[in-house]
C-alpha cells in the first residue's frame, strides 16, 4: 500500500470514467483516462503562481502540485505516488497530484500556475519553452523512453500500401502526431496539418481511436503505449512501424519531467527531494517489473475506476524503457522534426534543460552523469 495515505479523490467527472467504462468516448490524448483536477478544494486556482510562492528561494515548498497522464508510459509518477517513493523524499512538503488529458493542457496549466511540475512528452515540452522565449519550463529529468508504435489494419503490410488512407494521431502537435507526420515525409507522402494531403492524418482521441478502428472507420494508428497494444489486442491490429526501429539503439526520449523555472528557483531542495524519488522509483520498478506493473495499473484503477486488461499490460510493458536520462540528443531531433513537419516553428532550445540537480541525485547514489547534449543553461 503506498505511503501517500487513503485520502481518496473525488469522484472524476462524468467523461473521465465514462470514457473507460465506454470505449466510444473520448479518453486521453497520450493517458489511458483524460483529464482531473486536483482533488483538493483548497488548491490554488489557476494563475495563483507556483506553491509556495513567497518563501525564500531555496527553502522547501509547502506543496508540489505534479501533473502526469494515468497510462504505461508515464510509469514513473504512478510508482512514484502509488508505493510512496515521492512522498518519503519529499518529507513535509505535500504532493498535489494532477491528471492531464494531454501534454497541451499541462503545458497550459503550467502557463497558469495552476501546476508547478509534470511529466510529458518531448514535443509539448518544446512548444512550452519555445512559446514563452524560454522562460516557463526546464527539463529536469527524463523518464521513459519507447512505448510508441504505427499500428494498421492486416492487409496493409509497408508505408506504400498508406497512399489515400486515414491514420489517427492523439492530437495534433502532440508526440506521436509528429512522429507520424515525419516517417510519412521520409516515406514520399505530403501531409497537411488539415489533414489533407496524400494520407489523411486525423487527430483523435485514443479511446475513440480504438472505437472507431473497431468500426473499420480508421485504417491505423500512431500512438503510446498501452493503446498500440489495445488496438492489437481487442480489434485486429498489427504492428506496422515499432518507433524504436527508427532510433539509434532504439531509444528516444517518451515522457520526461519538466518544472516551471519560477518553481525551481525559489524550491530546488524540493525538486531535487522529486527527482530522488524518481530515481529510487525506477530503481524498483526496474528492479521488480511485477510489481511495478501492479503499481502501476492500481494507480490506473483509482484515476480512471477501471484497470488494464492483465493482458494488455503485460504485452506493453516491454515496450517501455524506463530510465532518468531524458536523450537529449533524440529531443534535437524531435524539435527538428517538429518543424519540418509544420506543427512548430524554428525555434533555439537551447537552455531548455537543466540537469544539475539530477546528476547530483545520480552521483550520490554512485550512478554516471547524464548528458543535456550541449541544451543545458545559457552560458
Amino acid at each position: 500500500m503506498s505511503i501517500l495515505g487513503t485520502n481518496r479523490r473525488r469522484s472524476l467527472r462524468t467523461g473521465f470514467t465514462a470514457a473507460l467504462l465506454l470505449p466510444l468516448l473520448a479518453l486521453s490524448a497520450c493517458g489511458y483516462g483524460s483529464d482531473k483536477k486536483d482533488d483538493n478544494k483548497n488548491a490554488p486556482a489557476a494563475n495563483a503562481g507556483p506553491s509556495g510562492a513567497g518563501s525564500k528561494a531555496g527553502t522547501s515548498a509547502s506543496q508540489i502540485r505534479l501533473g502526469f497522464f494515468a497510462n504505461v508510459t508515464h510509469a514513473t509518477p504512478l510508482v512514484g505516488l502509488q508505493e510512496g517513493f515521492f512522498a518519503k523524499e519529499l518529507g513535509s512538503t505535500e504532493i498535489k497530484p494532477t491528471v492531464f488529458n494531454a501534454g497541451p493542457a499541462a503545458i497550459e496549466a503550467l502557463k497558469g500556475g495552476s501546476i508547478d511540475a509534470t511529466y510529458i512528452g518531448p514535443n509539448p515540452s518544446i512548444s512550452g519553452f519555445t512559446s514563452t522565449n524560454g522562460e516557463l519550463l526546464r527539463i529536469v529529468a527524463g523518464a521513459t523512453s519507447g512505448g510508441a508504435s504505427l499500428v494498421v489494419k492486416p492487409g496493409i503490410n509497408s508505408a506504400a500500401d498508406l497512399k489515400g488512407k486515414k491514420i489517427a494521431s492523439p492530437q495534433l502537435g502532440g508526440t506521436q502526431d509528429v512522429a507520424l507526420r515525419a516517417w510519412l515525409g521520409t516515406n514520399g507522402y505530403k501531409v497537411e496539418t488539415t489533414g489533407k494531403g496524400d494520407v489523411n492524418v486525423v487527430p483523435t482521441e485514443n479511446a475513440q481511436t480504438l472505437a472507431a478502428f473497431q468500426k473499420g472507420d480508421l485504417d491505423g494508428a500512431w500512438l503510446p503505449e498501452p493503446w498500440a497494444t489495445r488496438l492489437v489486442q481487442e480489434a485486429g491490429a498489427k504492428v506496422l512501424v515499432d518507433e524504436r526501429t527508427l532510433w539509434p539503439q532504439g531509444k528516444f526520449v517518451t515522457t520526461n519531467l519538466i518544472v516551471s523555472t519560477k518553481f525551481l528557483k525559489d524550491h530546488p531542495d524540493t525538486v531535487e527531494a522529486l527527482i530522488k524519488g524518481q530515481v529510487t522509483a525506477n530503481d524498483w520498478a526496474v528492479a521488480n517489473p511485477d510489481k511495478a506493473k501492479a503499481a502501476v495499473n492500481a494507480k490506473i484503477t483509482e484515476y480512471a475506476g477501471k484497470p488494464l486488461a492483465q493482458n494488455v499490460l503485460d504485452a506493453s510493458w516491454p515496450n517501455i524503457e524506463i530510465a532518468n536520462d531524458p536523450l537529449a540528443s533524440s529531443l534535437r531531433k524531435l524539435s527538428e522534426d517538429g518543424v519540418k513537419v509544420g506543427v512548430t516553428k524554428p525555434a533555439d532550445i537551447h537552455g531548455i534543460y537543466d540537469l544539475s540537480l539530477l546528476n547530483k541525485v545520480l552521483a550520490a547514489a554512485g550512478k554516471p552523469a547524464v548528458s543535456d547534449g550541449g541544451f543545458g543553461p545559457k552560458k
